[in-house]
């Protein structure tokens, strides 16, 4: 689906969340007391009052583990707040993480159907016995102007030149870099190990569309279509979706390409951009950005380690 469709299914979504979110959410109004020592609630208070744009009342924007009142020590952000995340953190005294992606396994972070899982149990009494408070900032930080996630990978890509509308840093234009050097040379900075491309490496990189993260069939398909578009870069696609699309736009004589990231790398620089941004309103606690790790690897990786 699209990013637009996916941004409605998750409106949807959350007015059926229960659990984990259902029983945090009448805790994180603005006007809550300040205890003395900067808490999860009045961090998430500065983060509606500071992303510019009007607050969801159904959005999977919420705080998952600990409570408003949990003292900050520290803040993180973060792509995807895996267990390993989680701990390093901790082990970092940042115990407040901002996190893009759901730790829970599910967009809309429901847990009911696994909630005697080991490993849910696991995690979540590790954020328990170590005051960890996971505020899940996934709708507004993309609804922000520019959005979040997109002017972040523009900048940890350095293709601030690129741009061809600052205000929505989603197209871009190249000089007609062949496309090995131009995959070369974003698997170097986002320090991937298995990016993944369809296309004639030699293909004249110009006109780039990109979709951070997940890219569906009709939203892609509309992209890879598109006259004025050779590449389109995104994080993850379904191969008999998409992938097979632009397989056949390619044996039908169009020259186009795709560039899959991986999810994790492809919203990871948003995340570095939301850490500098936190700086600006929570002076009180360091704030830091912590990678997620790309999560798979390739034989290729092994050979070369």
């Amino acid at each position: 689906m699209s990013l637009l469709t996916r941004r409605e299914f998750v409106a949807a979504g959350g007015a059926l969340a229960t659990g984990l979110t259902s029983r945090l959410a009448s805790g994180l109004a603005l006007g809550q007391a300040s205890t003395g020592k900067l808490t999860a609630g009045e961090v998430i208070a500065r983060i509606k009052s500071h992303v510019g744009v009007p607050w969801r009342e159904k959005t999977v924007d919420n705080l998952l583990t600990g409570a408003p009142d949990t003292p900050v020590n520290g803040i993180a952000t973060t792509m995807m707040a895996t267990l390993d995340v989680v701990q390093r953190c901790a082990a970092q005294g940042k115990n407040m993480i901002v996190t893009h992606e759901t730790p829970f396994y599910l967009h809309q972070d429901q847990t009911d159907d696994i909630k005697d899982d080991p490993t849910l149990l696991y995690k979540l009494d590790f954020c328990k016995r170590h005051d960890v408070a996971i505020f899940h900032f996934h709708d507004h930080w993309h609804m922000r102007h520019p959005d979040g996630i997109a002017q972040g990978m523009v900048e940890q890509l350095g293709w601030q030149k690129n741009v061809n509308d600052p205000t929505d840093p989603k197209k871009l234009t190249f000089d007609g870099i062949p496309l090995s050097k131009f995959v070369q040379q974003m698997q170097a900075k986002l320090h991937a190990k298995t990016i993944r491309v369809i296309g004639d490496p030699a293909l004249p990189v110009r006109r780039v569309d990109t979709s951070w993260g997940y890219l569906g069939r009709e939203g892609g398909i509309k992209m890879v279509a598109a006259p004025d578009t050779e590449v389109v870069v995104c994080g993850e696609t379904r191969e008999w979706e998409l992938v097979e699309y632009v397989q056949d736009a390619i044996t039908a004589g169009n020259k186009k390409a795709l560039i899959v990231v991986g999810h994790v790398l492809s919203e990871q620089g948003g995340m570095i951009l939301c850490a500098d941004w936190l700086k600006s309103f929570n002076s009180e606690v360091p704030n830091v950005f912590v990678a997620a790790p790309e999560p798979v690897w390739s034989p290729g990786c092994l050979a070369t380690a």
